[in-house]
């Protein structure tokens, strides 16, 4: 008998009634059973609330470091077992490089979160959002933007086409940010989906409530949302829009990001002639993204935008690629380099959608008008030409399949325009190696992208392509691509975080971010360089002596780092220039001395300075001047994999009459052993 998919809620596999009504999915190549997919009777309602107290509550408990570590070892969990999400992959129609870029893609996320949230996020649970801003003169009064885990949970409905990567591209930041995820899997990939969820849960590495499962629909999920939860969601616009009139978007607080359908295009400069490394860099990566993942992909291109004098060529390279490269069938089949489409469903909705084009104005000039109602998934590659560029339904049709079409242009004000046509996209790409025609195009099109590649031969060789996401840069688009920002760094982590701006003393300030601000408390006990990284304290300062420092001083500087910048060895030149009183000490004999006198010599829990952060020079210093010191612990952080964590240092220099001279960070590497040294 065919399997019915479980699904993973409150902790624990759930199953469907025997009874229950399910959807059969198929082997996309050859048709047999693969599993029948089922959520009836299943209490979404308990499973969201679930992850709002339990879920909340375990990842809550952990910092932003402790969650990188763990996405780490998640991502370590499936390397070791991929082989087992490839088998799967095969019966979805995906060949061994398109599985490359779902499960190894998927895999890669969460490894790029892990670092980047060790190195870009702080080890607590508050992050600092922008610089203090002082709203009293006297400074007892401060404001201050942090970003706060939301309250609720993040439930992602995902598309047929990439079953791991689209699931762990949206539960990496969420996680990241502390919030719990459900994910709901399209039903033709359903089953790759859940055997994923499997090895992480057997891993033992999830916190209680922080992952579940829904193998079936949700149709109902947003009557159970409320304020602090987040819908994401990747389909279909028409979908998409659907959710977005529902009450609990439009007032109940629900944030709503969708990722849709996008009519992507590829520009070829008017210099990319024939002949060029940019013509054919052009020529694989379209044949490229009307190939790989069978077109089924959200930024394949579909708009091939050409210049009129190389349009005939473009069609020609393309046929020769295509005839040269893509061989058809079932991807476990040597030599097969295109499978099937997910479903014959899918099939026949894509050939539907390139009789539309058709209709509209466009010729098919490689490939055939096959036609629908076979058994097969299988669809060789159609590439269609359009010769009124202008044509609306080359701008508005998509069909998600290997399915492309040309369009020529004129002028490079022509050619954006084209692409804005688009009505918003997730990704143009462009080929040229004419960087004022570069320009021209992507200043106008920018607006109506999520993303531009920009192709040239010097590129072409390390280009990751027009239609790889990457989790550092922004996956999402304008208008009619959905609007949101999947990925793009820890800025795709603050959207499952609310940014406040918190007012109040340096005292309260403190205490809500867990970093110093000047005026709050200090603590003198002992020199703070005697501390290890578990004794040291927010707050604890060293106030130094004053130096004098002396116009020999300044000479000497000058004479042995070879700085003779005339404001500090001719008095007169100075005197005139407006901002210095005569002949100035360097700053950075100032910020010297200031090292000499706060250091403290001997071996011991510090063991590197490792940069200084946002130094300003404030007041000259002349000679006779004293200056002074002030160096408080603003910010710890403990390193998770280290014997050794991070201290950000700040630093106050002031002179004789209470100035500041300088203010700065001091970063510095802090051994956890009291006996380090």
């Amino acid at each position: 008998m065919t399997r019915t998919l479980q699904s993973y809620v409150e902790d624990t596999w759930w199953s469907p009634a025997t009874s229950a009504t399910g959807t059969e999915v198929r082997d996309a190549a050859t048709g047999e059973p693969v599993a029948i997919v089922s959520s009836e009777g299943l209490d979404l309602a308990g499973a969201m609330e679930h992850a709002r107290t339990v879920g909340q509550a375990s990842l809550g408990r952990l910092t932003f470091h402790q969650r990188a570590v763990l996405l780490k070892k998640l991502a370590l969990v499936l390397t070791e077992r991929k082989a087992e999400l490839y088998e799967l992959s095969s019966r979805t129609g995906a060949t061994k490089s398109d599985s490359w870029i779902d499960v190894d893609g998927g895999i890669g996320v969460l490894f790029t979160y892990s670092g980047k949230g060790r190195r870009e996020l702080p080890n607590s649970t508050v992050q600092l959002d922008g610089p203090l801003e002082p709203l009293s003169k006297d400074g007892s009064f401060l404001g201050r933007h942090v970003r706060t885990t939301l309250p609720g949970v993040v439930v992602q409905i995902n598309a047929f086409n990439f079953p791991v990567w689209g699931p762990l591209e949206k539960f990496a930041p969420a996680f990241l940010a502390g919030m719990p995820t459900i994910v709901k899997p399209a039903t033709p990939g359903a089953y790759l989906t859940e055997h994923m969820v499997r090895i992480l849960v057997e891993s033992g590495l999830l916190p209680p409530g922080s992952l579940q499962l829904v193998s079936g629909s949700v149709r109902d999920v947003l009557d159970h949302a409320r304020l602090g939860d987040v819908v994401a969601f990747t389909g279909s616009a028409s979908t998409a829009d659907l959710l977005r009139r529902h009450d609990a978007v439009r007032s109940g607080g629900v944030i709503f990001g969708a990722e849709t359908d996008s009519i992507n295009a590829s520009v070829l400069g008017p210099d990319a002639v024939e002949g060029t490394a940019e013509f054919d860099a052009y020529v694989r990566q379209l044949v490229t993204e009307m190939t790989a993942k069978s077109g089924q992909k959200c930024t394949a291109i579909r708009r091939a935008i050409v210049p009129t004098a190389s349009a005939d060529a473009v069609v020609e390279a393309v046929r020769r690629r295509l005839e040269a490269k893509v061989v058809v069938g079932d991807p476990r089949d040597e030599g097969v380099t295109m499978g099937p489409l997910v479903s014959v469903d899918q099939r026949d909705e894509v050939l539907r959608q390139v009789r539309r084009l058709a209709d509209g104005g466009g010729k098919i000039v490689v490939g055939d008008q096959q036609e629908e109602g076979r058994d097969s998934a299988f669809l060789s590659p159609i590439l269609l030409r359009f010769e009124d560029a202008e044509a609306p339904r080359v701008h508005d049709t998509e069909a998600f399949g290997p399915v492309s079409s040309v369009i020529a242009y004129d002028t490079p004000e022509q050619a954006a325009e084209l692409v804005v046509r688009g009505g918003g996209s997730l990704v143009t790409s462009v080929a040229s190696a004419d960087p004022g025609f570069v320009a021209t195009l992507t200043r106008r099109a920018a607006s109506a992208n999520g993303r531009i590649l920009v192709l040239d031969a010097a590129a072409a060789r390390s280009s990751t392509g027009h239609g790889s996401p990457l989790p550092m840069l922004v996956h999402g688009g304008p208008g009619r691509a959905g609007g949101s920002e999947e990925l793009g760094g820890v800025r795709s982590v603050f959207h499952y975080m609310q940014r406040t701006a918190i007012q109040g003393s340096p005292e309260m300030l403190t205490a809500i971010t867990g970093v110093w601000h000047p005026g709050a408390a200090t603590r003198g006990d002992a020199h703070p360089f005697r501390k290890s990284l578990d004794e040291l304290r927010v707050g604890d300062q060293v106030v130094s002596e004053e130096r004098e420092v002396t116009l020999d001083d300044i000479t000497h500087f000058a004479e042995f780092t070879g700085d003779t910048f005339y404001a500090h060895t001719d008095e007169e030149a100075a005197a005139a220039n407006p901002f210095f009183p005569g002949r100035v000490a360097h700053g950075y004999l100032l910020l010297s001395f200031a090292a000499g006198l706060f250091v403290s010599p001997e071996p011991g829990p510090v063991l590197a300075n490792y940069g200084l952060e946002n130094l300003r020079f404030t007041t000259p210093v002349s000679p006779g001047d004293r200056i002074r010191v002030a160096l408080t612990a603003k910010q710890i952080i403990p390193r998770e994999t280290d014997d050794y964590g991070e201290v950000h240092w700040d630093a106050v220099l002031t002179n004789q009459d209470d100035e500041t001279v300088a203010t700065y960070d001091v970063l510095t590497l802090v051994s956890k052993d009291a006996h380090a040294g």
